[in-house]
């Protein structure tokens, strides 16, 4: 059973409906209620009016999905709807028209919909044109029964002031904060869903590593009795035991790394180690590579907190750019740069590799979501994101100017 008996309109379609509903309820009154509501109606100029806004409002409806998309597009549309509301009310009785409050609703949907200066703006053109009306408003129409109406007229123009001031500003202030909400409740779901899908994967890894220590152990004696009972070297069997080595170094880290975020263990260390420990990793897990390493001289006396997920997750962007690297120039080159973010005083790690670079569709992507692609699906990005989020950092991803990709990573440092 359907949760909804009516689907949901889209914004577009609703603010089109909305405009429309305008343009219903001016020919309603030009035609049919003028005499009920008092409306002068003096100038046949109005009928023209009223065709050029239906025109007007037929084309805005055909294109309402691409120009309400931007700002730029839903102002131009308001801006011309108070045109219209201006041009009706000046030829169908001016300030003396009892609609005249109409000419904030245009002010109302960009106070919702649009940044603060797009009211204000709309505030004031509408104000201009009100009070040119007020003041264009003959003698004879300021009496009525012998009354004098102009102290009413400005009571209705100081209202219109006011309404128009708490649009802007009291409105204005709640929808903002309203799509601050929206936008935090987003990114919390998200985050949710991510966390969801990474402690299954890390639920998967842990019983696969649980499961790849027996045989690892089995292969190791394996190859050792192999060259126990080889007359010479083989380098075959220095390529196995090299690979075995490195097998069995990932799986105690994973093992580490498993045990130190379970028990959320946060350790301060200091750069100068984090560095080295990182240009031994990579020498030992990857010699093969040509690792660029550029640290800045300031930052060897720095102290971040880690644990045992961060050199990992480092060592992964590592491995990701080399492939990216090799792929494109047939070699293993990654540049690493190290420094202190000036103006927040982080850490920042820039990995960059000699690639093709990272297609824009994907950038807002990878990370946070498991990809799609030839080359993988996206997980180690998204589990080295996690590590550097936990940590109180950020991963973002771009393009390098002189070609390739760049994977920048933030870390707070810590202040004696």
């Amino acid at each position: 059973m359907p949760h909804k008996l009516v689907p949901s309109l889209k914004a577009s379609d609703q603010l089109a409906f909305l405009r429309i509903f305008g343009l219903v309820l001016k020919l309603g009154l030009t035609f049919f209620a003028a005499e009920t509501f008092g409306l002068s109606i003096h100038s046949p100029v109005l009928n023209y009016a009223l065709l050029l806004e239906g025109a007007y409002l037929t084309l805005t409806f055909a294109i309402r999905q691409p120009m309400m998309s931007k700002d730029s597009g839903l102002f131009t549309a308001l801006l011309l709807d108070t045109a219209f509301w201006i041009t009706w009310l000046y030829f169908s009785g001016g300030a003396t028209n009892a609609f005249i409050s109409l000419l904030l609703l245009p002010i109302a949907i960009a106070a919702v919909t649009l940044p603060r200066w797009a009211p204000w703006t709309l505030s004031f053109i509408s104000t201009i044109a009100y009070s040119l009306m007020l003041y264009s408003v003959p003698d004879n129409q300021m009496q009525h029964h012998g009354m004098d109406m102009g102290s009413h007229y400005l009571g209705m123009w100081f209202n219109f002031v006011i309404s128009a001031l708490v649009l802007t500003t009291s409105v204005a202030f709640i929808a903002k904060r309203m799509r601050r909400q929206d936008a935090e409740l987003a990114y919390m779901r998200e985050a949710q869903l991510r966390q969801e899908k990474l402690l299954a994967l890390g639920t998967a890894s842990a019983q696969m590593a649980h499961q790849l220590a027996t045989p690892l152990s089995s292969l190791r004696l394996l190859v050792e009795e192999v060259a126990e009972d080889l007359v010479t070297d083989s380098p075959s069997i220095k390529e196995m035991e090299v690979a075995l080595s490195r097998c069995e170094t990932t799986l105690t880290e994973l093992r580490l790394a498993t045990e130190s975020i379970r028990e959320q263990k946060q350790v301060e260390v200091e750069t100068s180690i984090l560095i080295a420990m990182l240009r031994q990793q990579v020498t030992l897990l990857m010699p093969q590579l040509k690792l660029q390493l550029v640290a800045d001289p300031q930052i060897q006396q720095s102290h971040i907190f880690t644990d045992a997920s961060l050199l990992p997750a480092l060592l992964s962007l590592i491995e990701n750019a080399a492939r990216a690297s090799e792929d494109q120039i047939g070699e293993k080159r990654v540049k690493v740069e190290i420094d202190i973010e000036p103006e927040y005083l982080n850490l920042r790690v820039r990995v960059r590799d000699y690639g093709i670079g990272i297609p824009k569709h994907l950038l807002s992507q990878l990370g946070h979501k498991l990809i799609d692609s030839p080359t993988g699906m996206g997980m180690a990005l998204m589990l080295s994101h996690a590590s550097f989020e936990r940590l109180g950092g950020t991963l973002i991803l771009g393009s390098h100017s002189e070609g390739g990709a760049v994977a920048e990573v933030t870390l707070p440092v810590i202040e004696h």
